[in-house]
């Protein structure tokens, strides 16, 4: 509990890797006893009878540096260690994680107020309203934190070894957790507020410095702080999809981390959404600036649409045009926007302007690869509009820069085309994995941001380095370098780890069924 939130974090995650390439690299998964979040487990013997157990009071020691339940103290002189299955020593540990996690949380929230925004010298620098993007509603974040953190507490102190935490985690994420949803939704007003204070203003940017270098910072930045609730509430459903995958089933233990982890998704998604639209509308309004029309005018801006990819391709000339033409006006640029529900085709003209010739809605798309013609028809795709701007079908002979953009596009414009390898939605036994080992940013709207340990399906790859996966905690979609994962090797952690996302989602088993074909992009 020493750590702060962010070391805490990165530590834990660091060994769920190290733990799954332990796993990966024997045959047997089965000989592996560690758990995801916990890497040197004990394997207790004895099944003697149970001891009056003595109580922890730990948790408020901020010194204390125990990673483990099994390390502290009490358990090891308790005897309770040879007590208790394997399993429930796994079960242990993570309903542990969850609680010691919270409390290294609160200390970085802790640190983030009383450290930061309540510095004298900020305050006299920044303008209230200011103040107010930039910080938002953490006051009222830090009070659940505690007021959760203390109920885990109590809990944790009622008996040696912990009866439950997801009952917990169930009640405050009803009744409390809506706070998280008004901070991160914030966030895109806030990271562009700190980028504007520290351009515009030298002694605010000369005070976050000063502050950072502060040992009780241990390195870390500002702007790592002010992201802590959007992490820990992706985090906390993650714990208890860890909870969950080692409660027996058809538990009151298991009922009760569903319960919990179907409305921590309810807040993780809300939190994503509120995130999305902020950016979304100053997109779209943006995008219809730019656009003239040279057929029958579309609205463009609409609550429902966002933008899902856009970039320039090469066209082919003339609709007959023979695939055996060589010369330098074969390909012709044009530039395509293409929303979830609408596709829009135009040509750059002067003044960062776009010209629309045609236009489709999105389900009426189809695409084909062509078969390799030679270079100068490498990487070239047939689009065809079922119904365009003038009602009847068009096709467009369209040429990508790369093999990874080609099959972007194609993925893209046509989601529900089969890919290389099946997704895990369809149930099959195996499928090709990938687990994250350098955390990746989305630079793109049809990429997909990954954190330290993700595992995610392959669904389609290319030869110059690109993954199309999708993420097994939250089945959401996208393209991310190669360079960033290592592949699952052993069939049977492959195997372990779609049973386990199955069990996680076993509460809603109509919903899964849809997602097969339902739109990820």
């Amino acid at each position: 509990l020493g750590l702060l939130y962010q070391e805490y974090r990165d530590k834990s995650t660091r060994e769920e890797i190290e733990t799954r390439r332990l796993q990966d690299s024997q045959t047997d998964p089965e000989e592996t006893s560690p758990s995801e979040e916990t890497p040197s487990e004990a394997e207790p013997t004895s099944t003697t009878e149970n001891k009056a157990p003595p109580q922890i009071s730990l948790l408020r020691n901020s010194n204390s540096r125990f990673n483990l339940w099994q390390d502290l103290p009490e358990i090891r002189s308790s005897g309770v260690l040879s007590i208790l299955q394997p399993d429930e020593i796994k079960l242990q540990e993570a309903m542990f994680e969850l609680v010691t996690s919270e409390a290294s949380y609160y200390k970085s929230l802790n640190l983030l107020v009383s450290h930061f925004m309540e510095n004298e010298r900020l305050k006299k620098i920044l303008h209230p309203s200011e103040a107010h993007i930039l910080f938002s509603n953490v006051l009222d974040v830090m009070a659940v934190s505690e007021r959760f953190l203390l109920d885990l507490e109590q809990r944790v102190e009622e008996n040696i070894v912990i009866s439950d935490v997801c009952d917990i985690v169930y009640q405050h994420t009803v009744n409390h957790f809506s706070v998280y949803i008004t901070y991160v939704s914030n966030q895109t007003y806030q990271e562009r507020a700190y980028k504007q204070l520290l351009q515009d203003k030298p002694a605010f940017r000369e005070v976050i410095s000063q502050l950072e270098l502060d040992p009780k910072c241990k390195g870390l930045s500002f702007s790592s702080f002010l992201i802590l609730p959007f992490q820990r509430i992706t985090r906390l459903k993650l714990l208890v999809q860890n909870i969950l995958k080692k409660v027996e089933e058809k538990s009151d233990r298991e009922s009760t981390a569903l319960d919990a982890h179907k409305e921590l998704e309810t807040v993780v998604k809300a939190c994503n959404e509120g995130v999305r639209k902020m950016s979304r509308t100053e997109q779209m309004i943006s995008i219809q600036k730019k656009l003239e029309f040279k057929i029958k005018s579309v609205p463009i801006i609409s609550h429902s649409r966002w933008l899902l990819k856009q970039g320039e391709l090469q066209q082919m000339n003339g609709p007959k045009t023979s695939r055996t033409l060589r010369t330098k006006k074969l390909f012709r640029e044009i530039y395509l926007f293409l929303f979830n529900d609408l596709l829009v085709l135009c040509r750059q003209i002067p003044g960062d302007k776009y010209q629309v010739f045609d236009s489709a809605p999105r389900g009426l798309l189809r695409v084909e690869e062509l078969e390799d013609q030679g270079q100068s028809l490498a990487n070239v795709f047939i689009l065809r509009l079922l119904e365009n701007a003038d009602d009847r079908e068009a096709s467009y002979m369209l040429k990508a820069s790369s093999q990874s953009e080609m099959k972007r596009w194609m993925i893209s414009l046509a989601p529900n085309r089969r890919t290389k390898f099946v997704s895990f939605t369809s149930r099959l036994v195996d499928c090709p994995q990938i687990q994250c080992v350098h955390p990746y940013m989305a630079q793109q709207p049809d990429e997909l941001s990954l954190e330290l340990a993700d595992v995610l399906n392959i669904l389609d790859k290319t030869d110059d380095g690109w993954i199309f996966g999708e993420r097994l905690h939250d089945q959401e979609r996208g393209w991310f370098p190669s360079s960033i994962g290592e592949e699952i090797l052993n069939p049977k952690i492959r195997a372990q780890n779609l049973k386990e996302c199955f069990r996680v989602h076993k509460s809603d088993d109509s919903q899964r069924r849809k997602l097969g074909s339902r739109n990820r992009q």
